[in-house]
């Protein structure tokens, strides 16, 4: 480990930001929430959560250690180093955000507002971050997907990905499974989740069609897929819509103008499929490192 770590500290905009940005000043933005039956002294509150769990994170880095800052729109563009420590201050969606960029890199996911956010990957209290940086503890693997265009383009996910039409309409395409199953399909698009995703999305999917399958455990290197309102016709079928991927792949054959591929909800992040392109998705090599409770990085 470097002689002086730098603790990388990611964010994002506030609502409060993003109202002001939206409506140029607090009254403004103040009348506009009236309007819609909410008042801004919540919206405050919420900011000042964030801002002070900020606060309290960054002030427990070491003074010794390198920092650097890093906002949600910006993570795309930002260069994480190998030694680096992510340090995540805000919602467990924006952990999934960052994952894809990683390379190993540890990550310490900060919840500014306990009881408001599910914490399931944000779950350590900003007063905690001291003890983690310098205590020795437990760094735990979360399995990611990874999707693979034909024409070498790749996407990781921490969640899922779903392929699908970019504006919602029908995606078709050719459906291959692992066991040799192959059908030409008509659907809203195909979701490949993780054990991290199985308690999101997928688990809305899995529930609603009352799904034997056992869904994964974060850590679980096994991956499910499912197939979004399958249409029959003469031309497509519906009998492969669900299953299960234990190193393996699914592979998709595009039969439509154009699709896309994207992870973790994020639209703007996708990858264009074109008529007669091949997608194939499995699990990644890479995983997300998340410091588990009571863990610690000085020693690692």
């Amino acid at each position: 480990m470097s002689l002086t770590p730098r603790v990388v500290v990611v964010t994002r905009r506030s609502e409060y930001d993003e109202m002001l940005a939206t409506h140029g000043t607090r009254g403004q933005a103040a009348f506009f929430l009236s309007t819609r039956g909410r008042d801004i002294a919540e919206v405050e509150e919420r900011h000042r959560r964030l801002q002070r769990a900020i606060e309290v994170a960054t002030a427990a880095i070491p003074v010794d250690w390198r920092r650097g800052v890093v906002e949600r729109s910006d993570v795309s563009r930002f260069l994480f180093s190998p030694d680096d420590v992510v340090l995540v201050v805000g919602q467990d969606g924006l952990v999934a955000n960052v994952a894809k960029y990683l390379d190993g890199q540890p990550v310490i996911g900060v919840d500014p507002e306990p009881g408001h956010n599910a914490g399931v990957l944000v779950t350590h209290a900003a007063g905690d971050v001291g003890d983690l940086l310098r205590a020795p503890g437990d760094v735990r693997e979360r399995t990611m997907v990874e999707a693979r265009l034909d024409d070498g383009q790749r996407l990781l996910a921490l969640n899922e990905i779903f392929i699908g039409h970019p504006s919602h309409q029908t995606a078709r395409y050719d459906l291959r499974t692992p066991d040799g199953g192959a059908e030409s399909q008509a659907s809203s698009g195909v979701i490949v989740a993780t054990g991290t995703g199985a308690t999101g999305w997928c688990r809305s999917v899995a529930r609603e069609r009352h799904s034997p399958l056992a869904l994964p455990t974060p850590a679980d290197p096994r991956l499910v897929w499912f197939v979004r309102e399958a249409w029959p016709s003469p031309a497509t079928g519906t009998t492969l819509t669900e299953g299960e991927l234990v190193g393996t792949e699914l592979t998709l054959t595009v039969q439509s103008d154009r699709l896309v591929a994207f992870g973790d909800g994020i639209e703007a992040d996708a990858l264009s499929l074109t008529w007669g392109q091949t997608l194939s998705i499995g699990r990644s090599e890479k995983v997300l490192r998340l410091v588990a409770r009571g863990a610690g990085l000085a020693d690692r």
